[in-house]
């Protein structure tokens, strides 16, 4: 599966985003040979459980140009890249405390010449700034993510939606949802047809979230 099947469900990209996406795979093969950041089989299967699993937050959000979104834990470079490729209006800033994933997400951001990406070798907890929208694709339970994210969403909203977590995430989520009683929980499977994607989810929890006692 190449990025055809991209195309067939963000049928409406430019030239420019058509390339980026085309351009994925063999700079991912030729670094991951390097630094080894994603696995064999997931290399193989790149555009499907890494690169359309990353835009299942596009099919919840779209990003509104001027906006800027974190992404916490971003490994190689998901969802934040694809992402980036699909909103160029956007600022992404991609973190990880993993030097050798965000040398691969630099190399990768620059083979691509991505002006909209910033990646830092750094934990989220140690940020300044503040974000619409923050993504992630499941480094963490989401009570620890949302006590390492505290502080770092705006409270302006410039969005439909209100500013909040946008958190890719698989199974079961009603124990570790509990807690947040409006979160609410987006079946991937509505949105792609592939067998990947029958138990992945897109989680949205907006900033003032209710915590249930």
């Amino acid at each position: 599966m190449g990025s055809d099947l991209i195309f067939n469900y963000f049928t409406t990209l430019t030239e420019k985003q058509k390339e980026h996406f085309q351009a994925l795979e063999a700079l991912y093969q030729d670094w991951n040979k390097k630094i080894n950041v994603v696995s064999r089989k997931d290399i193989d299967e790149l555009y499907l459980r890494h690169v359309l699993h990353s835009l299942g937050i596009a099919k919840i959000q779209t990003f509104n140009s001027g906006s800027a979104v974190l992404d916490v834990g971003t490994g190689g470079g998901f969802p934040g890249i694809p992402l980036a490729i699909l909103f160029p209006e956007v600022q992404f800033t991609l973190v990880d405390a993993i030097g050798k994933k965000i040398r691969v997400v630099h190399e990768v951001v620059e083979g691509l010449q991505l002006d909209n990406v910033k990646a830092l070798h750094t934990r989220v907890e140690d940020l300044e700034e503040q974000f619409d929208f923050i993504v992630s694709r499941a480094v963490a339970a989401m009570p620890t993510f949302v006590r390492w994210t505290k502080g770092k969403i705006k409270k302006d909203s410039m969005h439909s939606r209100k500013n909040g977590i946008l958190y890719l995430k698989g199974g079961d989520l009603s124990e570790e949802l509990r807690p947040y009683q409006n979160a609410q929980v987006f079946d991937l499977k509505d949105y792609f047809s592939e067998d990947f994607f029958e138990t992945k989810k897109v989680v949205y929890l907006p900033q003032k979230y209710k915590v249930s006692h």
